[in-house]
């Protein structure tokens, strides 16, 4: 069974959640401060396929619990909930390790196909796939398949299960543009239905992991109109 962790401090939000979760299969685990979330989290860390955080709680807010779960779990899908719209709240918890974020209020059909399709990519990573080469080598980057892990020049970069299926997507396609809307169903999924600046807040993330320069990009490259690409 799919095990959530919930955190949301407002008890009819979290009710809601819980409730409609459960409805649908899902193992849920509720908290309603962020001290709470992470003792939670602690005491059965490789349990959870999916933390959903709100990010306006009483005691830690939702983005250090993010930064703190993501520093420790590379697998875990993190979706962020927030009843703001503003765009730096969005930008910022995917640039702390977040998969995906929410804007409250959302509908349970659209909350329970965000978890599916976070839980499939989840799934998918920690039993690996079927038919993976071994590795892939693109210069001084060597991306492992079967490991699931990334080398430059022999030093290995810390990537989030997000960034490393788009760095995957890339080096399947070297040089060759991704349009926006091919990487999101292919990441996300065709069923996603959140906006794109999501690809291209990841794509910043990774330049910053993975460029000497980020601001001057040599290897993952915008495609001016279309999407990305990466240069070999």
């Amino acid at each position: 069974m799919r095990k959530i962790l919930v955190c949301e401090d407002e008890d009819t939000i979290r009710d809601f959640i819980v409730i409609n979760l459960r409805r649908n299969g899902f193992d849920v685990v509720e908290a309603k401060s962020g001290e709470e979330a992470l003792a939670k989290y602690q005491k059965d860390a490789n349990s959870f396929d999916v933390a959903l955080l709100d990010i306006m709680l009483p005691d830690i807010d939702g983005f250090q619990i993010c930064k703190d779960i993501r520093s420790k779990n590379k697998s875990i899908g993190i979706i962020m909930l927030s009843a703001k719209t503003q765009e730096m709240d969005k930008v910022t918890g995917l640039m702390l390790g977040a998969d995906d974020y929410m804007t409250k209020p959302f509908s349970p059909s659209e909350l329970t196909a965000r978890l599916d399709a976070l839980c499939r990519r989840v799934t998918l990573i920690k039993e690996g796939g079927e038919g993976f080469k071994e590795e892939i080598t693109l210069g001084e980057f060597t991306l492992n398949l079967k490991q699931r892990f990334l080398m430059k020049n022999g030093q290995m970069i810390d990537l989030t299960q997000i960034e490393f299926q788009l760095m995957e997507f890339f080096f399947e396609n070297p040089g060759m543009p991704l349009d926006r809307t091919a990487i999101l169903n292919r990441i996300w999924g065709e069923a996603y239905v959140g906006e794109e600046k999501i690809v291209d807040v990841n794509i910043r993330r990774l330049r910053m992991k993975l460029e000497d320069n980020p601001s001057n990009p040599k290897k993952l490259v915008t495609v001016w109109g279309l999407g990305y690409k990466w240069e070999t």
